[in-house]
């Protein structure tokens, strides 16, 4: 199976900012290294969780060091009450047909 590299951010949002949150969350543009990306929320729309998949821990690094990944962050800062962020390896899980 091949190894993925996945950075996993959790927010929590001011009550009624979800739109407004996903209109700065977009990446402009969008980050070199970068596979696949997910977006998660609950029902209330005040807590959402991005899942981004990487070339390498590399390439994350790289867009999260950067400029880009700065503004985007200051134009997120609004709407977000608290982030938690990590980054992980792994891979897909063989479920068993039964």
């Amino acid at each position: 199976m091949e190894e993925q590299f996945v950075w996993v951010t959790t927010r929590r949002l001011r009550p009624g900012t979800l739109e407004d949150f996903e209109t700065a969350w977009r990446p402009d543009p969008s980050p070199q290294g970068l596979r696949r990306a997910f977006a998660y929320w609950s029902e209330d729309g005040q807590e959402i969780t991005g899942v981004s998949f990487w070339d390498s821990k590399e390439t994350c690094d790289s867009w999260r060091t950067s400029e880009s990944e700065a503004q985007r962050r200051a134009a997120m800062a609004p709407y977000v009450v608290e982030e938690r962020e990590g980054f992980y390896r792994g891979r897909e899980l063989t479920l068993p047909h039964g």
